[in-house]
This record gives C-alpha cells, sequence and structure tokens, in this order.
C-alpha cells in the first residue's frame, strides 16, 4: 500500500508540473484529491488494514496529500500570474490609436476658416499678407493715423492701456505705417490679427478679429477700391453681389466710406411669403466694412520711405472676421464663437 501511495504521489506531481491552466489543474485536484479518488480512498479504508500497517500507510498517504496539496497551491499561483501576464497583454488598450467608435474628425474654427478665406481672396488679387504686434504704441495706434487728440477711441473706456504710451491695439491699421516704413511702394498687403476693445455685447467683444488692407501706387481711384472690393464681395458671398459705397468718416482715409453688400437672403428686401427679410431688416443691403483713400497726413509721416502723397495714392479698408462669419453663415450671436460650445463648432467643421 505504502508502494500505491508513492506511485500515485509521484504520477500526481508529473502531471502537475505539466499543467498549462487553473482549469487543467483543478481538474487535476479532483482526480488525486477528490472525494473518489484513490489517495483520500486509503486514508478512509486505514482502520480496515493490519494493526501493524495502519501507521505507517497513514502516515505516508497524509504527507503525500499535503505535499500534492502544496505543489497543487504553488503552481496555481504560477498559472495565475502567468494567465493575469497573458490577459494584460491581450487587453491593453493603446490610448493612440482612436477609439470605437471613432470620434469626428476635427476641423477648423469657423473663425479661421473665414479668415483663410478671405485671405486666398485677396491673395488672388496680389496682396500679400502681413502681421504686427498686438501690444501696440500710440504713436501707431493713434498719432501715425491722425487720430485727433481728442478722439474718443483715445479714452480708458474704449482702450485697453499697458501704460501712457503703450496699449493693446484697437485695429490692424497700425500696421498701414510700419508695413510702408519696411517696403517703399507700390504696396499691396493686407494685415491680419487680433485687435482689442471694452465692448462686449451680443455683437461685440473684447477681443476680436480684424483684417486691414492697404494699396499705395500711382494713380489709384476710389473706382480701384470699389472694384477690389467688389471682387472681395462675390468671391466671400456670391457671384451674383453688388457694393454700394456710402459716404463717413475715419481719421486715416479721406474721403472715407462705408461699404454695404446687396443682401444675399433675399430679394428687394422681402422673403417669398412678402414678410420682411431678417438679415437686412427690408434695406436690401449689409454693411460688411469700412474704407477709404489715404489721407496725404498719414503719408506725411512715411514721407522720406518713398510715400510723397504728391506722387502716389492708395486705399485702405478694414473689416471684421467676425461680422464677415456671421453674415454668411447666419449667426445670431456673437459670443457662440466663444463658447466652445461643441454642437455649435461642429457644424462648420
Amino acid at each position: 500500500m505504502i508502494q500505491r501511495i508513492a506511485e500515485l504521489r509521484d504520477e500526481a506531481r508529473a502531471a502537475i508540473v505539466a499543467a498549462t491552466t487553473t482549469g487543467e489543474l483543478e481538474e487535476l485536484r479532483v482526480r488525486y484529491l477528490g472525494r473518489k479518488a484513490e489517495l483520500p480512498n486509503v486514508l478512509r479504508g486505514i482502520a480496515q488494514l493490519p494493526p501493524e500497517q495502519r501507521g505507517p500507510t497513514g502516515k505516508a498517504a497524509n504527507q503525500a496529500r499535503q505535499a500534492l496539496e502544496a505543489q497543487i497551491a504553488q503552481r496555481g499561483e504560477q498559472l495565475a500570474g502567468d494567465e493575469l501576464e497573458d490577459r494584460l497583454r491581450d487587453d491593453a488598450v493603446d490610448v493612440t490609436l482612436p477609439g470605437s467608435p471613432a470620434q469626428q474628425v476635427g476641423g477648423l474654427h469657423l473663425l479661421t476658416s473665414t479668415r483663410r478665406e478671405i485671405e486666398d481672396v485677396f491673395l488672388g488679387l496680389g496682396f500679400k499678407i502681413a502681421e504686427g504686434p498686438e501690444v501696440e504704441t500710440v504713436y501707431y495706434n493713434f498719432d501715425a493715423l491722425n487720430h485727433a487728440p481728442t478722439h474718443p477711441a483715445r479714452g480708458l473706456m474704449d482702450t485697453f492701456y499697458v501704460s501712457d504710451e503703450v496699449l493693446l491695439r484697437t485695429h490692424t491699421s497700425p500696421m498701414q505705417i510700419r508695413a510702408m516704413q519696411a517696403e517703399p511702394p507700390p504696396l499691396y498687403v493686407i494685415v491680419p490679427g487680433r485687435v482689442y476693445r471694452r465692448d462686449s455685447d451680443a455683437t461685440h467683444t473684447p477681443q476680436f478679429h480684424q483684417i486691414e488692407g492697404l494699396a499705395v501706387d500711382e494713380d489709384i481711384t476710389l473706382s480701384d477700391l470699389k472694384g477690389t472690393l467688389l471682387a472681395f464681395a462675390r468671391a466671400i458671398f456670391g457671384p451674383d453681389r453688388e457694393v454700394r459705397l456710402r459716404p463717413h468718416f475715419f481719421p486715416f482715409t479721406e474721403p472715407s466710406v462705408e461699404v454695404d453688400v446687396s443682401c444675399f437672403n433675399c430679394k428687394h428686401g422681402t422673403l417669398r411669403d412678402g414678410s420682411r427679410c431678417p438679415v437686412c431688416k427690408g434695406t436690401q443691403w449689409l454693411e460688411i466694412l469700412g474704407s477709404g483713400m489715404v489721407d496725404p497726413n498719414v503719408f506725411a509721416h512715411v514721407a522720406e520711405h518713398g510715400y510723397d502723397p504728391e506722387r502716389v495714392q492708395g486705399f485702405a479698408f478694414g473689416l471684421g472676421i467676425e461680422r464677415i462669419a456671421m453674415l454668411k453663415h447666419a449667426v445670431p450671436d456673437l459670443r457662440l464663437f466663444y463658447d466652445n460650445d461643441v454642437r455649435f463648432l461642429e457644424q462648420f467643421a
């Protein structure tokens, strides 16, 4: 009997070592240590053996059972660790892969796409793109652009001042002077960028975006300005658009004009149902920008750079990127551009 116990022990040990899963190991536990297994039955039958065999047989059977239980426990820990590593490896999440389901691919912000669209139009018309500082001096922002010392824009209620002589630029127009100082005529340039004013409501924000345009050459007239802006309006709002010029006043242009584009939402100011157009308010026109011929007083600040007002003329214009985007895409509130609401942004991505 003792010899048989040794054979069962050795057989079980070999099987335990060969087991490759915790499931197989559990089957071996039942086969060698279960209620119907041979080794436990030996222990239960000890009382039926001759007295002289009971002690040695019982001792051998108990030792074999304890050794197998310890080996099964040790092997079980090894297999459980291996299986855990396999699961971790197989279930690993590569955070660099797209999610499932795949997320919608992002796109340009509406203001960025509108800015690039406008830039493309003027690049096609022969203009260059320039950029300038957002923190500007009073000289470039006001003085060189013919703003009177009492102009309201100079007030603390309208402008963000860093110091008495330094401010956050209120328009991109300071680059008119900087561009002319950097390059002699002829000059055709647009200047996109951020500007800052103390405004905050449905149609104004403290920070917004403008594009300044400047063309300086010989024999430039107001007709050249109108033709340029007509080409711009038709490229942005559609080939059937017309523009009109209305007298206005800007410190750095003379004469100055407001520019309107014909409404693209209605015909003669009314909709098909006869109601008044909500976009143009029945006027048939939409204001899009301000412009005019460069004032000779502005050229006087850069005369030493080749801009003699007796020899060259020029036109300038300034438009708000937000306003163009609002008109073209029927955005009702300027603040939507800055709320970062994905439901709004995804419509234009």
